[in-house]
């Protein structure tokens, strides 16, 4: 056991009287321009429309005119008077009346038109949050309506969906 005590014993002395090891700094490669790779679609419907040659709806005035009536299978009926030149909108009166929910009528003279382009903009002159808004989706127009309960009797407007217009020949559904 002394034949060892003395040489552990040098050791660690040894060690004592050493400057503790300088840190390694290593050095990273120098990076090289990545190629741009697609990223990968997880989702199958993503994986589907990437396939597809899809071109954005051109930014163009809206046209559109329909004067017409119409009532779905659950009852609601919708009345629509809409006249929009060159992205201006003449005429505006609609009335929805939902089955046992009220009804929601808009004119043109409670709003003011803020917007012609990309789409027109109509915001109510009293209820500032509630705008209406207007687009093209191919053949049809969609009138969309937000944050207008103040329209609405009671909870209807909680029921009330987007207008389609047919821009060929001005029906509605």
């Amino acid at each position: 056991m002394r034949k060892l005590a003395a040489p552990l014993a040098a050791l660690m002395l040894a060690a004592c009287g050493t400057k503790p090891p300088e840190p390694v700094v290593e050095q990273l490669p120098e990076s090289t321009p990545a190629k741009e790779e697609k990223p990968a679609l997880g989702n199958s419907t993503l994986k589907h429309l990437a396939k597809r040659k899809l071109k954005p709806q051109p930014t163009r005035p809206l046209n559109v005119k329909s004067r017409c009536s119409h009532t779905d299978e659950i009852g609601t009926r919708m009345r629509l008077d809409l006249l929009v030149k060159n992205a201006e909108v003449k005429t505006f009166a609609a009335q929805v009346t939902m089955q046992e929910h009220g009804a929601c009528r808009f004119d043109l003279k409670d709003f003011e038109q803020v917007e012609k382009l990309p789409q027109p903009l109509l915001r109510h002159k009293l209820a500032g949050d509630c705008t209406v808004r207007m687009w093209e989706q191919g053949s049809n127009v969609t009138i969309a309506f937000n944050s207008c309960p103040s329209a609405c009797e009671g909870k209807a407007f909680d029921y009330l969906w987007p207008l389609i217009v047919d821009a060929r020949n001005g029906r509605c559904y």
